[in-house]
């Protein structure tokens, strides 16, 4: 059998299999390709990569992917499931050791952002909250950290993770990344150039520790993580993907090994921004005064009032300050949005 029927049974691929069997307890499977590349399927939508002991990993790095923790952000997950297409067609040969993972299958196939619980806010740890015992999405964070921990221990390389998203909202910033807090750490200038190559102009600096995916592969595994927007939420067929060809082209060339392109103008700098205030929905008569359509990145100028309580009231500082991810539909205690400024 071949290296498709092996992993993915009787469907064409490795989208086609996971949302077949989005909510199925499968046994793990492997196969080795004939370039002596292994894949071994450990649950549904996950994959882990090991390429011949004899092939030169030359970047010394081992590389965690991931998509589709919120399950209607469809163009991420029909880049991945391209670029796993290719390596088993032996398009191009793996370098390094590499986990791919599609987040939240059962998501997916209901075409939603999540089903119980956000995905994206249960990592770290927080699936051990008591409002989340029993469900899915909790035992389903618990077992990718297990998964991380057991590849990061097995590929003590220099590791990096990209969690790829879509946005829920248009942004004056169509593909920016994220960069979770750690004391004391700066951004490699390594990883500015590998954004810069996927087309993502903006970077925003995370100003706490937080209970996404990234923020976890930051600090409890010590990778050099980010998330990733690259657009605008589609259902699955209906993204141009096009617009997705630079992070495309970015991750295949790190697969391969291949070394980065020359330097770039300085007219693809990249923009940073830092968070100022994290909006918090306090339950308090939390009143929010930003706009259900506003676009991420909208700025506003000092002394706007961006939302009140019984208790406090949130007013732009002596500069202007923007907004990102604002959504008031989240429960007491998670946030609402980042007001950021230009670093």
């Amino acid at each position: 059998m071949d290296a498709y029927q092996d992993l993915f049974e009787s469907s064409l691929d490795w989208l086609s299999h996971t949302l077949a069997n989005p909510s199925t307890t499968l046994p793990g499977t492997e196969t080795t390709l004939a370039d002596g590349t292994c894949i071994r399927r450990d649950s549904v939508g996950v994959l882990r990569f090991t390429p011949p002991a004899s092939r030169n990993n030359p970047n010394q790095e081992a590389l965690i992917v991931s998509a589709g923790v919120h399950g209607n952000e469809t163009a991420p997950i029909e880049v991945l499931n391209t670029l796993v297409s290719e390596l088993l067609d032996g398009e191009w040969p793996l370098a390094c050791p590499l986990l791919l993972i599609l987040g939240n299958p059962p998501a997916m196939a209901a075409g939603q952002r999540f089903l119980d619980a956000n995905l994206n806010r249960l990592f770290g740890g927080a699936h051990g909250k008591p409002e989340y015992e029993g469900l899915p999405e909790a035992a389903r964070a618990r077992f990718l950290e297990n998964t991380c921990r057991q590849f990061a221990k097995a590929h003590p390389q220099a590791l990096s993770h990209y969690d790829l998203h879509t946005a829920i909202r248009p942004s004056h910033r169509e593909k920016f990344a994220l960069y979770p807090f750690v004391q004391g750490r700066p951004v490699p200038e390594a990883q500015c150039d590998f954004l810069r190559e996927a087309e993502v102009g903006t970077l925003l600096l995370q100003h706490k520790a937080g209970s996404t995916f990234s923020s976890f592969s930051s600090s409890a595994l010590g990778a050099e993580s980010f998330t990733v927007e690259l657009g605008k939420v589609q259902p699955f067929g209906k993204n141009d993907l096009r617009r997705f060809e630079g992070i495309k082209t970015a991750l295949r060339r790190r697969f391969c090994g291949e070394a980065s392109p020359a330097e770039q103008a300085p007219t693809t700098a990249l923009t940073v921004f830092e968070v100022v205030h994290e909006i918090l929905n306090t339950g308090n008569n939390f009143q929010f005064h930003i706009p259900d359509e506003v676009a991420n990145f909208t700025e506003y100028p000092p002394g706007t009032v961006i939302w009140e309580d019984d208790r406090a009231c949130y007013r732009v500082g002596l500069s202007p300050e923007a907004i990102v991810f604002p959504n008031r539909d989240v429960p007491v205690g998670q946030r609402v949005g980042l007001m950021i400024r230009p670093r």
